[in-house]
């Protein structure tokens, strides 16, 4: 059958309609531009999300510090400078202690996948949610949250040990890493992520609170700093996935659960991705004589963790809500049997 003029016009008013409904959010990431992780969201996932919605909605990724420092972006989406961010929480520390607990709590997940099925089947959302409100007025809207990695950490002399810590220059964010590192003996310093090799190069530090062993690869960071710790003994920073309040009200309800869905696929996805990376990188590494990849031994991560669940609970002191934040953590730990009753 074939369609009269008046339908043909109908339905190309309908696709035009349809365009003129396509939403771009532009979203801040703390990744750096030759980020492993910032490629593959880019190349993967980023066409995904145009797909599960119809065309409707497009993202484009801008890396760490493009448009505010990393640590502004809950102010900068509150605000709609930003549509939304892709950010490492333990940058929020210093704005309610509850990040530090939700951002990074060292030594407690053993996976990425466990904190991500945290935040997603237990509470940690929810939990997100009242430290952007608490920090925004309600003006931010958490969609998601978790980690891809567990951290490497780059160093430029041999840390074989946990005494070896001791006296250790160490970049450091803010917040629950930085405190673990100095009660562990070492000198947490406060740089920003896009001056690390800089740092390292110069000597500045020693060591490095950076990424996944794929990232400081990629971003040549073992160049300057030849001995990597792996698997990382410090570090799994939750991710936030965020949109500003009416931004995200103004999205359909299958829209905003595509949003969600893509999101948590994406980081599942990723982390599987990460580890086998991270694998095969320091495979490949310590089979050189270039680099040197240190693996710490049982005993001296116990001394680590040990040293680091002190400041969890110090850290859970400083606001009722980083309180709360510990007991949703303690609690699903306990439900997936990280923890005893």
């Amino acid at each position: 059958m074939k369609l009269t003029q008046t339908a043909i016009l109908a339905l190309s008013v309908s696709a035009l309609a349809a365009a003129a409904q396509a939403q771009t959010l532009n979203i801040q990431t703390s990744f750096n531009a030759g980020d492993f992780s910032t490629q593959f969201i880019t190349e993967n996932w980023l066409p995904k999300i145009t797909e599960m919605t119809d065309g409707r909605i497009e993202i484009v990724l801008t890396p760490n510090g493009s448009v505010v420092p990393a640590k502004e972006t809950p102010e900068a989406v509150a605000a709609g400078v930003l549509d939304g961010d892709f950010t490492s929480v333990n940058y929020f520390a210093g704005l309610e202690p509850a990040y530090a607990i939700m951002g990074d709590l060292i030594s407690g997940y053993d996976t990425p996948q466990q904190m991500l099925g945290f935040c997603k089947d237990g509470g940690g959302e929810a939990m997100m949610q009242k430290a952007a409100d608490a920090v925004t007025g309600g003006e931010v809207h958490v969609v998601a949250c978790g980690p891809y990695s567990r951290e490497a950490l780059p160093a430029r002399t041999p840390i074989r040990t946990f005494e070896d810590l001791a006296g250790k220059k160490i970049r450091s964010p803010e917040g629950l890493a930085a405190a673990v590192f100095s009660a562990a003996g070492a000198s947490p310093v406060s740089i920003p992520f896009s001056e690390v090799f800089g740092a390292l190069e110069k000597g500045i530090v020693d060591a490095a609170d950076a990424s996944a062993y794929v990232n400081n690869d990629a971003t040549g960071l073992h160049d300057v700093a030849p001995y990597p710790l792996y698997p990382g003994i410090h570090s799994m920073p939750s991710m936030q996935f965020t949109l500003n309040t009416e931004t995200w009200e103004s999205l359909s309800e299958e829209d905003q659960q595509a949003l969600r869905t893509w999101w948590y696929d994406a980081m599942f996805a990723m982390a599987e991705e990460v580890s086998k990376k991270d694998a095969e990188l320091a495979a490949r590494d310590d089979e050189g004589d270039k680099i040197e990849v240190i693996d710490w031994a049982q005993e001296d991560r116990d001394k680590l963790r040990d040293v680091a669940r002190v400041e969890w609970e110090k850290y859970a002191e400083k606001s009722e809500l980083a309180k709360e934040a510990l007991d949703a953590n303690i609690a699903y730990m306990t439900e997936i049997g990280l923890f005893k009753n």
